[in-house]
């Protein structure tokens, strides 16, 4: 355990434990960009004879079958994507179906380049925890090849003296069922069309008839019925209708078995939106009014030209839900929203200009329409730019509240500032040196000199912070909350 002093009072401790990539995988379909190279693969497959079918499938079993779960789901999952292709599939064996799925099939290692950017929250099921011990959810932003981002999961439990267990991880990977979010707010879903510049005559005719709320279904007959409206020209009718389906497939729902492990989970990009990633996850246990628990994770939507703020929410884990954050206070990345609300609103951080800490209120949780700077570069190591660190985590002092700070070289550092419980647009005080700045071991990574996290965890007095290095791996730091408090209040 390495020790780091910031203050006289002050200790950082570093836990030995550390996470590093693996090489599991999941599968994904892999269909060539053009017809004729589809239908050639398909040619191919339906001119071998049936013995060569069995023994080629028989191969690709051997090869592959221990690596997933539901293997042969997969491959026939993968074969209905290109039976489209075929004049008469209903005269295929079903080992040549499951053969042809195998030819548009492809492994990703989800976290073969790296594992960074944790943020921890306690477990819904608490169950069976040592008496002063927590269980814990761990996620982690993982990225494979091409660099794509995904969300993983660990658990575990932390005991009493703030050892750390964590569960066994599996080496299977599940990706979930995905479906189209059950329905849509009308209202709130021309708003976002209006926010993205992409509401005109032809969006409002679509949406003018669906009512207060659609489903995904209903939204696909009224564009089919606006392709044979000809009062629009063609142009505006394509570019409503790429807006109007890209909006749409970014809110959707994934579920998970239930009776799997929870490292066994990877939430990988679905939509348009998130082809290059889906980024920096904050994880929040949220508690409502009436004592009701959801969790939260705000994150980053990338497609390699465009960012778009997103949020998750799930119960369990399990199943969760996907959704568009709407506003125009929603830009830039960095959303970190409170676990409660604060008189009667909701509360969050941002990062808006890419350079100040702002906060935002809203009566409603999808919509974000105002902010306000909060904090702005004070010292030397956080000179480029501030931005938070994860959710605000409550203490009786106040809302202690993660940051992070760049200085010179791009030196990213993990430093903190605590905000009056009641009204948190004030400052109470900030670390004047950073809590974790990257020692000689941690600045080496895929982007060197950096520390970061995007949510820690208080338990029996001492703040939890999972933490990555160099955007590579991820390491474990300890801070006592009482030192901490008195070094950000400067007494």
């Amino acid at each position: 355990m390495d020790a780091t002093e910031t203050g006289e009072k002050l200790v950082v401790s570093r836990q030995s434990l550390m996470l590093e990539s693996g090489n599991r995988v999941i599968t994904r379909p892999h269909i060539p960009g053009s017809k004729e190279q589809v239908q050639h693969v398909i040619g191919r497959v339906l001119s071998l004879s049936d013995g060569e079918v069995q023994s080629a499938l028989k191969r690709v079993y051997r090869d592959f079958s221990r690596r997933h779960r539901n293997f042969e789901k997969i491959l026939s999952y993968n074969y209905r994507l290109i039976e489209q292709y075929l004049e008469n599939p209903e005269t295929l064996s079903d080992e040549r179906k499951l053969l042809l799925g195998s030819f548009f099939t492809s492994e990703y290692a989800i976290e073969s380049a790296a594992l960074f950017n944790p943020s921890i929250v306690p477990h819904p099921n608490q169950e069976d925890v040592p008496e002063g011990g927590m269980r814990f959810v761990m996620s982690f932003r993982a990225t494979g090849e091409g660099h794509i981002s995904s969300i993983v999961f660990r658990s575990g439990v932390i005991e009493k003296n703030s050892e750390f267990y964590f569960d066994p991880l599996s080496s299977y990977v599940d990706t979930p069922e995905v479906r189209p979010d059950l329905k849509y707010d009308t209202h709130l879903f021309g708003l976002k069309l209006v926010e993205m510049g992409a509401c005109n005559n032809v969006t409002n005719w679509i949406l003018s008839e669906l009512g207060d709320c659609f489903t995904f279904d209903m939204l696909k007959n009224r564009i089919a019925a606006l392709n044979h409206n000809t009062d629009f020209p063609a142009q505006d009718r394509k570019e409503a209708v790429d807006f109007a389906f890209w909006l749409a497939n970014s809110n959707y729902e994934v579920a998970f078995s239930g009776k799997h492990r929870i490292s066994e989970r990877v939430i990988f990009p679905v939509s348009s939106a998130e082809t290059k990633g889906i980024e920096d996850a904050r994880f929040v246990r949220f508690l409502d009014e009436d004592g009701d628990v959801t969790y939260y994770a705000t994150y980053t939507a990338y497609n390699g030209d465009t960012i778009m703020p997103q949020m998750i929410k799930t119960k369990d884990f399990v199943k969760f839900k996907i959704m568009t954050l709407n506003g125009y206070a929603v830009q830039n990345k960095g959303m970190a929203l409170f676990p409660r609300k604060i008189n009667g609103r909701y509360v969050m951080l941002s990062r808006n200009d890419g350079e100040n800490n702002y906060i935002m209120f809203s009566e409603n949780l999808h919509f974000w329409q105002e902010t306000e700077l909060m904090e702005e570069p004070a010292y030397t190591w956080e000179f480029v730019q501030v931005g938070n660190c994860g959710s605000p985590i409550e203490t009786p002092a106040g809302w202690l509240v993660l940051t992070h700070g760049v200085g010179p070289v791009r030196k990213y550092s993990i430093g903190a500032m605590l905000l009056d419980l009641e009204n948190p647009r004030k400052v109470i005080g900030r670390t004047k040196k950073p809590l974790l700045a990257p020692n000689e071991y941690e600045r080496e990574g895929y982007v060197p000199n950096v520390v970061y996290t995007c949510g820690a965890l208080l338990h029996d007095g001492t703040l939890i912070v999972p933490y990555a290095m160099g955007d590579q791996r991820c390491g474990i730091a300890t801070v006592p909350l009482d030192a901490l408090l008195t070094e950000i209040s400067g007494r």
